[in-house]
């Protein structure tokens, strides 16, 4: 009897063992939504905040409309474009910045921004690719 419930015991834990748990595959939807209505461009980090006038150099606009950042980017893969860090919360800036749906100064054109100086290369997408600019 020892012999037969040791067996049956075997068999139901090799059974246990062999079981696994039935295959699911997971849908993941992030719904981005429109990008952000900045006058002289957005930050390409999460959350997007609008960036201060003289954080674009004028590459990233055309026709003095701004091309964009992180999701929303409408570059060629190949874009790079510079910018002034120096402007960036993450690199310390906690100075004014224009709020969403605001309108640019007239006299702070976005494709020519006046003494520009980028001190970092961008692809669009929020990754750095090195090269200054003075």
């Amino acid at each position: 009897m020892k012999i037969f419930t040791s067996l049956v015991l075997a068999a139901i834990g090799a059974m246990c063992l062999t079981v696994t748990a039935p295959k699911v595959n997971a849908q993941v939807s992030v719904e981005i939504g429109a990008a952000p209505d900045c006058p002289y461009g957005y930050y390409d980090a999460a959350p997007y905040g609008c960036a201060p006038y003289g954080y674009y150099g004028s590459e990233w606009f055309t026709g003095g409309v701004f091309i964009g950042a992180g999701p929303w980017f409408h570059g060629s893969d190949n874009f790079r474009g510079h910018v002034n860090n120096r402007l960036h919360p993450e690199h310390g800036y906690n100075g004014p910045t224009p709020q969403r749906g605001e309108k640019a100064e007239p006299s702070k054109r976005v494709d020519k921004v006046a003494h520009f100086k980028g001190n970092e290369v961008r692809d669009g997408r929020g990754h750095a690719t090195g090269g200054k600019r003075g």
